[in-house]
């Protein structure tokens, strides 16, 4: 299994459409801020918004998912020619149904066409991610507080050069056009199972998203033009308890030690000791969670030879000690 397949198991995340807003002009969705072990996403499908966050505004293009791993307020705005009149939110089945006169209409005369441009009517799904205490926190301290992607084409939607993220159309979904066809269709039949089918979709796009953005800083990326950080992660969690040091990373990349902590540290925002405590407190977490191994057990399967050490550092990485995380899981169960 690859890197980031089992990293994304060990997380344990699980996804959700929440919402689906379908309007043809202004609108703003206010999204309070979301408990512990949630984050919420957002994937326009087509037309155009803003995501408004404290002291920061983005633009999100059709293809763009956005992703809230700390869960704090915001708002998304739809934008458009005109404000949305006669905007209704009705239960949909396994989500929650916005839309105004003009997307109503359109859809009951079966109008779903994509296209690009300011007047586009707005597509959008909104959903979160849980997680139970444990490794799926761990993973998500490892992302930066916005994940803003392309779908579309795979980037990073905040390193646009080509004219900017705003100016692509629905039209041009790439390989998100098979996905996003299907959302919309389990969306509009609500047929039994629809449920299901979006929270595994929901799953297929956090997968995407995590694989298909090198160069943020404060990630987890394994997509690294030099696949350094890749090389890393596999090497540890083929082997957790050795003792790894950085150059042996350097080697096993044929770097030096300078030009490869330069490369990591761009493409994650960590330096490599940060990384591997953060690898191994997820696997550590995992274990402590789903086995019934004594903390010493687990300290020694993770490289450390003393519990005391292993534990400092458990806490100082997920804000637990390894007992009381282990607790809270099994009052969980």
């Amino acid at each position: 299994m690859d890197a980031l397949s089992r990293l994304i198991r060990l997380a344990r995340l699980r996804g959700s459409v929440d919402l689906r807003c379908l309007v043809a002009g202004r609108y703003t969705l206010d999204n309070p801020g979301a408990g512990k072990g949630q984050a919420p996403f957002h994937l326009l499908l087509s037309g155009a918004c803003v995501l408004e966050l404290p002291g920061r505004r983005i633009e999100v293009a059709a293809g763009d998912l956005v992703l809230l791993p700390r869960g704090v307020a915001h708002r998304m705005h739809a934008r458009g020619p005109r404000a949305a009149t006669d905007v209704g939110r009705r239960d949909a089945g396994p989500y929650a149904l916005v839309t105004d006169a003009a997307s109503a209409a359109a859809a009951r005369g079966g109008d779903q066409q994509e296209r690009g441009g300011p007047d586009t009517p707005v597509d959008l799904f909104c959903g979160h991610y849980t997680w139970e205490a444990g490794p799926g926190q761990v993973l998500m301290d490892m992302l930066p507080d916005v994940v803003h992607v392309s779908l579309a084409n795979g980037t990073n939607a905040d390193a646009d050069t080509d004219g900017g993220a705003g100016h692509r159309g629905a039209a041009h979904l790439g390989r998100l056009a098979p996905l996003s066809g299907l959302m919309r269709d389990e969306a509009a039949r609500a047929a039994p199972g629809a449920e299901a089918v979006l929270d595994a979709l929901c799953d297929v796009l956090l997968t995407l998203a995590l694989r298909g953005t090198p160069g943020l800083g404060r990630t987890l990326w394994l997509a690294s033009a030099q696949d350094v950080v890749r090389t890393v992660t596999e090497a540890v969690l083929r082997d957790p308890a050795h003792d790894w040091r950085i150059k042996e990373f350097a080697g096993l990349t044929a770097m030096s030690r300078a030009t490869f902590i330069r490369h990591f540290v761009r493409e994650t925002g960590m330096n490599p000791g940060d990384f591997l405590t953060r690898l191994r407190m997820l696997l550590a977490a995992d274990m402590l969670t789903r086995t019934d191994h004594s903390v010493a057990a687990v300290a020694d399967a993770v490289g450390y030879a003393s519990e005391s050490a292993f534990g400092r550092a458990f806490r100082v990485t997920t804000g637990e000690t390894p007992a009381r995380l282990r607790r809270a899981a099994r009052d969980l169960r």
